[in-house]
């Protein structure tokens, strides 16, 4: 295309001698706040025998305001023109300058600023003689605010020579940004390859790049996030990495892409997919970080995991504890340490055991999670039954205990008892803390699963540290076990209340699985989980204990059948006080605010004991209600009980791997404003309004 309209201007001018004239052919002008458009030509009229003009869309566009290429991205609309209206002209070819990339509301959007000119290449009907070019346009512009524009331009051109220069060398230059093809520019074909949920590209050229930027064409269903670009063999070599922003299965086998330079120059080519994964041009150990920023993420880890200690899903972790103290308190400082030290190992175990699980899990290209796994029915089935074993022993139906040689082995090493109910203690503790998230653990977690097996391995220790830390303090100080009352008949009741938590904590996993694996699926566990309940509580049906099983039994029965009706799962919209959640859609976010609103998402999940907080706390009170249900307000809610590759993508686009996830999107805060994973209300205010802004709607329109 720049080839053909570089011979078209070298005929115009030398071949035809054709002179500069005074008065320029012009055309009408639309003229708005966003955009200035007219017809230009190279041409002031049609010379004799001359078969083709060489014209151009000339588009100024206000400051702040853009439009969009060919292909816009996520978002958008590239413009349309329609030359039915026209006289003499038999067909129009649109070039379209190579773009630049728009970022806002984590959308990729690719399009002009300031100003661009379509060069068009018109072929006439009647070679010589006069001609009419009327185009129709439609044409999207955005700001912090998107405004459709509309309108018709006519340009008169009568027979006669003469070479408008400013016209001409205003379409010469933007026909020199017209991607060529790649053969053209000197560069090999395009190669591609899919890396789990990401694309990386390679391509070459002759000349050294500068600073490129890459831009995917595929069907609309595609949606590509901006590329990591890494440049090597002194620049010619460009290799680059884009994370799929939606379905992996959709990219075609053979890809079309352009790569432009800030220089202007830009080449196309079509992808062909690859075997194997390209390399990146440089060693990974320069981007690793240092060992002082590792202590750093360490810490965070840590303090996270000990927040965890004392988040709402607190109760049934807090029971374990205390019952672990109660069996421990009055048999000597040694064995309350090895107590709590085996408790503590517990919980290190399941942790190491949870990070190998996820590193394997990513290993193959899957989404992982803090807690992903209360996504899987056959995990919560089995922590219905483990739970149910657990309130039965805390009812006093059965103990704990180990084959009697290993406890003759044990009880010479001062284990008269054995640690094996204290390791389960801390084995489970860790597991029911997963569906909460906390300050700091959702940083310390994205680092761990983003990086190299050494980050996790930190990540995943220090984080078991500090949900252990309080076994750990007691192990180190065990003297403080001696301050808690001395055993009596009010540990029956106790151990009855706590039975009642972990029986709680059954039903609601029952109620999870309700929602991730059916109706059928949790009424089978419950029964199997009721039954075993029964058997493991009947030795002990005559004493106080056996009474208080018995009632729960009756409890669970009457209130477990209508427990799951309330589930939110498989992402149906939740009715919430005063307002109503819309189903999450990433491309919708964009189109919202494009209209001035603000978007309120909120990444939840009925497992997600931290979420539930969040909104019965904070979303569901005043001043936030009142807000979320205003009219410029859209809440938006992704639900995350069961896996969803859509959400997986928006949370990784974000680097977290925990929820809850909450961010704001307005015209005030077009690429979100994201909040802590512990909601106040001044927080969610203050985003809200920051969110607003001051819209360009108004000054628009004047």
């Amino acid at each position: 295309m720049l080839k053909l309209f570089r011979v078209v201007f070298a005929l115009i001018v030398l071949g035809l001698g054709l002179t500069p004239r005074a008065q320029a052919a012009l055309s009408d002008i639309y003229d708005s706040p966003a955009v200035t458009a007219r017809l230009i030509t190279a041409e002031n009229g049609v010379a004799e025998g001359a078969s083709t003009l060489s014209a151009g869309l000339d588009l100024q566009l206000g400051a702040g305001w853009k439009t969009y290429w060919r292909t816009p991205g996520e978002v958008g609309l590239p413009p349309r023109l329609n030359w039915s209206a026209s006289r003499n002209v038999a067909e129009v070819d649109m070039a379209w300058p190579a773009p630049e990339r728009f970022t806002a509301f984590g959308i990729q959007n690719f399009g002009y600023r300031d100003e661009v000119v379509f060069p068009l290449r018109i072929r006439l009907d009647a070679p010589g003689k006069p001609a009419r070019l009327s185009v129709a346009v439609e044409l999207l512009t955005c700001s912090k605010v998107c405004i459709p524009q509309s309108f018709t331009l006519n340009l008169d051109l009568a027979a006669g020579s003469g070479l408008d220069e400013e016209s001409a060398n205003r379409i010469t230059a933007y026909s020199a940004r017209v991607p060529i093809e790649a053969d053209a520019a000197g560069a090999r074909a395009f190669k591609y390859a899919l890396d789990g949920d990401d694309l990386v590209v390679t391509a070459r050229a002759a000349e050294p790049f500068d600073r490129p930027d890459v831009f995917p064409e595929a069907n609309p269903a595609i949606a590509l996030g901006e590329p990591y670009i890494r440049l090597g063999d002194g620049g010619r070599y460009l290799w680059a990495r884009m994370p799929i922003l939606s379905s992996p299965d959709a990219v075609p086998e053979r890809l079309s892409l352009t790569v432009a330079d800030h220089d202007g120059r830009a080449f196309t080519g079509t992808a062909e997919q690859l075997s194997d994964i390209p390399t990146a041009p440089f060693h990974e150990s320069s981007t690793m970080p240092s060992w002082s920023e590792l202590a750093w993420i360490a810490l965070v880890a840590f303090v996270g995991g000990a927040i965890l200690n004392v988040m709402p899903c607190v109760l049934p972790v807090l029971s374990m504890k205390l019952n672990a103290a109660l069996k421990t308190g009055q048999s000597g400082a040694i064995h309350v340490r090895r107590s709590f030290c085996a408790t503590a190992a517990g919980v290190m175990a399941f942790v190491w055991l949870l990070a190998a699980l996820l590193y394997g899990l990513r290993g193959v290209g899957l989404a992982v999670g803090w807690g992903t796994q209360f996504q899987s029915p056959l995990f919560l089935a089995a922590m219905v039954l483990l739970m149910a074993v657990f309130a039965a022993n805390m009812l006093g139906g059965f103990e704990f205990t180990l084959p009697s040689a290993l406890q003759t082995r044990l009880a010479r090493v001062g284990g008269a008892r054995g640690y094996a109910g204290d390791f389960l203690t801390g084995a489970f503790s860790a597991v029911l803390a997963t569906p909460c998230s906390a300050p700091f653990l959702g940083t310390a977690i994205a680092f761990a699963l983003a990086g190299r097996e050494i980050d996790i391995v930190i990540v995943f220790t220090f984080l078991g540290l500090g949900i252990a830390s309080p076994y750990l303090a007691v192990a180190a100080a065990p003297g403080v076990v001696d301050r808690l009352p001395r055993p009596g008949k009010w540990m029956v009741w106790v151990r009855i209340f706590l039975g009642c938590t972990l029986a709680a904590t059954a039903l609601w996993l029952v109620w999870l699985l309700w929602g991730v694996g059916g109706v059928w699926s949790a009424a089978l566990v419950g029964m199997l989980s009721l039954l075993l309940f029964a058997l493991l509580v009947a030795p002990a049906r005559g004493t106080a204990k056996g009474a208080g099983s018995i009632a729960l039994a009756a409890l669970v029965l009457a209130v477990g059948p209508t427990f799951g009706t309330g589930s939110s799962a498989g992402g149906e919209e939740l009715a919430g006080p005063g307002y109503t959640w819309v189903a999450f859609d990433r491309a919708a976010i964009a189109q919202a605010v494009s209209r001035g609103e603000v978007v309120f998402v909120d990444v939840t999940a009925d497992w997600c004991l931290t979420c539930k907080a969040n909104k019965a706390l904070v979303l569901d009170r005043e001043p936030v209600r009142s807000m979320l249900d205003s009219n410029d307000v859209v809440p938006m809610q992704a639900d995350w009980t069961r896996p969803d590759p859509r959400i997986n993508r928006y949370l990784k686009r974000h680097d977290r791997y925990a929820i809850p996830f909450n961010a704001v999107y307005g015209p005030g805060a077009p690429n979100g404003i994201v909040l802590s994973e512990i909601l106040t209300a001044d927080a969610v205010v203050r985003a809200l309004d920051t969110a607003r802004g001051v819209s360009d709607l108004a000054t628009a329109q004047n």
